[in-house]
C-alpha cells in the first residue's frame, strides 16, 4: 500500500515552520515577503518545495503533458489577438507578440497527487494570506484554471501580458537549460492609468525598469500580475522544457475564470464558464 502524502514531505518545514505561525522564523519569512511585495509586487520564498516534491511533481506533469492544450498565437498584452482600429497602429492594443506554450488543465489532477496536496494545504494558504496581508485566500474554484501546470517546450515563450487575477502563486518545477526567465515591470499600470506609452516602450524592447528573476526549481513565487507587465522568455530549441506549477487563489470563494482567456489557454470552456460570464461584474475598467 502506498503511504498517503504528508505535506511536510513536500514543503520544507525545517527551514519554513509553516505549522507555527507565532515562531520568530515564520514571522521573519512573512515580513520578508511583505517587504518584497511592497517594493515591486513580487516575492520569492526559495526552496519552499523539497527536492523530493520537485521530482514527484515533475513526474506528475510529464505523465499528463499529453493532456495539455498547446497553442501558438499572436497576442497583445491583454490577450487580444485581432487589431482594433479604434487605437493607433503604434499602440499596445495593436502590438502583437508570439505566445506559444501549453497548459495542463485543472481536471487532469486528483487528490492523490503531490501537486494537489500543496495547492490545498491549509498551512500554505495561511502563509499566503499573511504575506499578502489579506483576510482570505481561497483555492481558485475554476475547474480548468485553478490548479495548472505551464509547459514551455523548446522554442516556446510566453509573451508580455497582464493577469486577470490580483495575484498569482507559482512554483518552478523544472528549469530550462537556458532561457525561460521570468521578467516583469513592477507597477506598469494602475487601476486609473493604463500607461500605454510605457507599455509600448517595453514591447519595442526598452529594458528600463525590467526585472529578471533567477528562479530555481523548488522556489515559490508570489506575484501581483494584474498591474505589472510580465513574460517568460523563450526556451531555446536545444533546451529541455520548462515546467511550472501554477497554484491559483482568489480573495473570494467561488471565482470562475473569464470565458475567452479560458478558451485561449485551455482550448475549451465548460458550462460553468459560460454561466459565470453572464453574471460577471468587473472589478476595474482596465482593458484586461
Amino acid at each position: 500500500m502506498t503511504r498517503a502524502l504528508r505535506i511536510d514531505d513536500l514543503l520544507d518545514y525545517g527551514r519554513y515552520p509553516l505549522d507555527d505561525p507565532t515562531s520568530p522564523r515564520y514571522r521573519e519569512v512573512v515580513a520578508g515577503a511583505r517587504a518584497q511585495l511592497a517594493e515591486d509586487g513580487c516575492a520569492v520564498i526559495p526552496d519552499l518545495l523539497r527536492p523530493t516534491a520537485v521530482a514527484t511533481i515533475a513526474a506528475e506533469i510529464r505523465a499528463r503533458v499529453h493532456l495539455a492544450h498547446f497553442s501558438t498565437s499572436s497576442m497583445n498584452p491583454y490577450f487580444h489577438t485581432t487589431p482594433d482600429p479604434a487605437y493607433p497602429a503604434r499602440h499596445p492594443v495593436n502590438t502583437f507578440t508570439e505566445r506559444s506554450s501549453g497548459f495542463v488543465p485543472g481536471d487532469a489532477w486528483d487528490s492523490s497527487l503531490a501537486i494537489d496536496a500543496i495547492f490545498r494545504s491549509g498551512d500554505l494558504t495561511r502563509l499566503l494570506r499573511e504575506c499578502l496581508e489579506t483576510e482570505e485566500v481561497h483555492c481558485y474554484a475554476d475547474p480548468l484554471a485553478g490548479l495548472t501546470a505551464n509547459v514551455l517546450d523548446p522554442g516556446q515563450q510566453f509573451a508580455w501580458h497582464f493577469d486577470t487575477n490580483e495575484f498569482a502563486v507559482t512554483a518552478l518545477i523544472e528549469e530550462a537549460d537556458e532561457g525561460g526567465r521570468f521578467e516583469y515591470v513592477p507597477a506598469t499600470r494602475t487601476p486609473d492609468d493604463e500607461s500605454f506609452e510605457r507599455i509600448q516602450r517595453v514591447l519595442e524592447g526598452d529594458r528600463a525598469g525590467v526585472k529578471t528573476l533567477d528562479l530555481r526549481a523548488g522556489d515559490l513565487q508570489i506575484f501581483r500580475g494584474r498591474h505589472s507587465l510580465h513574460r517568460v522568455t523563450r526556451v531555446p530549441a536545444h533546451s529541455r522544457p520548462r515546467y511550472a506549477a501554477i497554484f491559483a487563489y482568489t480573495a473570494e470563494p467561488g471565482v470562475i475564470g473569464r470565458l475567452e482567456r479560458t478558451r485561449q489557454l485551455f482550448g475549451r470552456v465548460l458550462p460553468v464558464h459560460e454561466e459565470a460570464e453572464r453574471r460577471r461584474v468587473r472589478s476595474d475598467a482596465l482593458l484586461d
